[in-house]
C-alpha cells in the first residue's frame, strides 16, 4: 500500500486529462468526465499500470465505435435512455466493478482478482461493441427471449453482427489481459475472459428483454427506455422494474463477467 497514495495522485492527473480530451471529443459529458476521473483514479491508484491499460483499451475502443457511422445510428440512439456522450451513471456502471476489484487488490492482491477485473471489462466491452455494431446491421435484430423480430435498438435484442462483435471485443480484452498480466497466465485464461465477457453480454440482453424498465409513448407510438420521452410526454411502464435502468443492467453484466472469469480462473488455476 506504500505506493498507493502516489499512484492515486498520478491517476487523478492522468484520468482528469484523458477525461478532458474525451469531453472535448464529445465522448463524455461533464458528469461522465467526473465518472472517468473517479473510476480512472481508483483503477490506476489501486491497481497500477496494467489495470489502467486494460481500462483504457475498453474506453478508447468503445468510444471509437460509438463515433463510427454515428449519423446512421443517431435516430435509433434517441430512443435510448442515454445518448452517445457517456454520463456519470454510465461511467460508474461500466467501471465501478473494476474499480472495486482494484481496491480489493491493493488490500490483498490475488491472481483471481486480475482475471475478474478483466472479465468485468470484457463484459462491458462486449456489450458496447454489440450495441454499436448491431445498430448498423442491415437486418432487424431478434429479441433474445422469444426470437421475435424487433426494431433496431430494442432492449434485449441481438443480431448476428452484434453478437460477433461482442465475442471479438471480449476476446480482445482477454488477450490484452494476458499480454499485460501482472500475475502470469495462459491462453486458456484469455479465452476464459473472452467467454465470460460474451456470456455476460448475453445476460445483459436477457435482463434488457425481461426485467429492465421499458416504457411506451402513446403520442409517438414507440417503445423507449425513457420515463419521459424525447417528445416531452410522460411514458407508461410496459414491462420490467422501473428502478432497473440501463445503467443497472450494465453494472449487473459487469459483475457477471467478473464472477464468471474470476471463478473460472480460480477453478482452472
Amino acid at each position: 500500500m506504500g505506493e498507493v497514495p502516489l499512484r492515486l495522485a498520478l491517476g487523478l492527473v492522468l484520468s482528469f486529462g484523458i477525461g478532458g480530451v474525451a469531453y472535448r471529443l464529445e465522448a463524455l459529458d461533464r458528469s461522465g468526465w467526473l465518472g472517468a476521473v473517479l473510476v480512472g483514479t481508483a483503477v490506476f491508484g489501486f491497481g497500477g499500470w496494467p489495470w489502467a491499460f486494460l481500462l483504457l483499451a475498453f474506453f478508447i475502443s468503445s468510444s471509437a465505435l460509438t463515433h463510427y457511422r454515428a449519423g446512421r445510428k443517431a435516430g435509433v440512439a434517441r430512443e435510448f435512455a442515454k445518448g452517445g456522450r457517456r454520463d456519470l451513471g454510465q461511467a460508474l456502471a461500466n467501471g465501478g466493478v473494476g474499480a472495486l476489484l482494484a481496491l480489493i487488490w491493493a488490500l490483498s492482491p490475488h491472481p483471481t482478482l486480475w482475471w475478474a477485473f478483466a472479465g468485468s471489462l470484457a463484459a462491458v466491452t462486449a456489450d458496447t461493441w454489440a450495441t454499436e455494431i448491431g445498430l448498423l446491421s442491415p437486418r432487424p435484430p431478434r429479441r433474445i427471449r422469444d426470437g421475435r423480430l424487433v426494431p433496431p435498438g430494442t432492449s434485449g435484442a441481438i443480431s448476428p453482427e452484434g453478437t460477433a462483435a461482442a465475442g471479438i471485443g471480449a476476446l480482445g480484452i482477454g488477450l490484452l489481459a494476458l499480454l499485460g498480466s501482472p500475475v502470469g497466465g495462459s491462453i486458456g485464461d484469455a479465452l476464459l475472459v473472452g467467454l465470460a465477457g460474451l456470456l455476460a453480454a448475453l445476460f445483459d440482453s436477457l435482463l434488457g428483454a425481461t426485467v429492465q424498465g421499458i416504457y411506451w409513448c402513446d403520442r409517438c407510438g414507440k417503445e423507449t427506455e425513457r420515463p419521459v420521452h424525447r417528445c416531452g410526454r410522460r411514458t407508461q411502464l410496459v414491462r420490467g422494474w422501473p428502478w432497473l435502468t440501463n445503467d443497472g443492467v450494465n453494472a449487473l453484466a459487469a459483475l457477471a463477467g467478473a464472477l464468471l472469469a474470476g471463478i473460472g480462473a480460480a477453478w482452472i488455476g
